[in-house]
């Protein structure tokens, strides 16, 4: 069976930072590339960063140059090193592990920046 779990959201400040990881099991993690996505109240889900297997990372124009996306394989565990948050940035972050053939997601964790 197949997991993404996501951990490390939380209520911070304005500036605040903030790291989430997302484990994977059942899935030979070095073989797929991982994003995050976020979505806020009201609007869709958007993609925020992503990083393929190998280690090439993309970020969305709102968060390059906050945020950084990271991987170990031997942890099957993504990052994302979120610094200088504002509160657009309140959401819920989502990982997304993309395959040759499966396209799996976390069950999200909330992410609110507020003073």
């Amino acid at each position: 069976q197949v997991q993404l779990v996501e951990s490390g959201g939380g209520l911070v400040q304005p500036g605040g930072s903030l790291r989430l990881s997302c484990e994977a099991s059942g899935i030979i993690f070095r073989f797929y590339a991982m994003g995050w996505y976020r979505q806020a109240p009201g609007k869709q889900r958007e993609w925020v960063a992503g990083i393929t297997t190998g280690d090439s990372t993309n970020y969305a124009d709102s968060v390059k140059g906050r945020f950084t996306i990271s991987r170990d394989n031997a942890k099957k565990t993504v990052y994302l090193q979120m610094n200088s948050l504002k509160p657009d940035d309140t959401a819920v972050y989502y990982c997304k592990a993309a395959g040759p053939l499966n396209t799996y997601w976390g069950q999200g964790t909330q992410v609110t920046v507020s003073s």
